[in-house]
């Protein structure tokens, strides 16, 4: 558990305020919406307590307090209420901490927010479910999810924080396919911006560890395609 935060023996009240300002994030280490939430919180330089939850055995607290609908990470608990689902989360952090950060993480104008947030449902709805049938699947089966997850990247007009697990995770599947999905001749803007995101620090600091990340995806690939076979 890594601890941002230095835990308030509320006796002043300022560290009983601290205590109740409190914010705790459970999350699992190779989700890339529980990263997603990180780093929303790096934006806002918002200090945080990190807890690992072990998803093959969940804790009695995340499926009965703090996500007893999905019981899923990520889950934010802010003052002792717990926030959960990865987009949600960021657009509470967006307004919970709306002073702090140099810009808002949402644009400020409604028909912006409105197509920010288009984006971040096409993104969870359709793109994310092709790219993984690509990675999870092979022969001509592969061949279709790639044409249908290359035409989705093609309708991509901008690019943010709900994209942003793209950015890594496509790299590493590719590697483990080896076959490549965004080339730089067919997606020269999105190459660009996947370069820039990783590159910015906020991102660069907070990622998962890419060994483990890659012999994850490794194993949980051959698993698929064996039970295909």
């Amino acid at each position: 558990m890594d601890h941002h935060h230095h835990q308030a023996q509320a006796e002043r009240p300022e560290e009983a305020e601290e205590e109740k300002e409190k914010v705790t994030l459970h999350g699992f280490w190779s989700s890339p919406y529980v990263h997603k939430v990180i780093w929303a919180l790096q934006l806002k330089g918002v200090d945080y307590d990190y807890v690992e939850e072990d998803l093959g055995n969940k804790s009695a607290q995340l499926l009965e307090q703090l996500n007893p609908v999905h019981g899923k990470v990520p889950v934010l608990v802010h003052r002792g209420k717990p926030v959960a689902e990865s987009d949600v989360i960021v657009e509470f952090i967006d307004d919970a901490w709306n002073n702090r950060g140099r810009r808002r993480i949402l644009p400020e104008d409604p028909y912006e927010r409105a197509m920010a947030r288009l984006t971040a449902r096409f993104q969870q709805d359709q793109l994310s479910p092709a790219i993984w049938r690509w990675f999870t699947t092979s022969g001509e089966e592969q061949e279709a999810a790639r044409d249908a997850a290359v035409e989705q990247l093609l309708e991509l007009g901008f690019a943010d924080l709900s994209l942003g697990p793209l950015a890594y995770v496509v790299p590493i599947y590719e590697e483990i396919v080896g076959v490549r999905l965004v080339t730089e001749e067919r997606f020269p803007s999105l190459t660009a911006w996947m370069a820039r995101f990783l590159g910015s620090p906020v991102v660069r600091d907070h990622l998962p560890p890419m060994d483990q990340l890659r012999r994850r995806y490794q194993a949980v690939r051959e698993a698929f395609l064996k039970r295909a076979g």
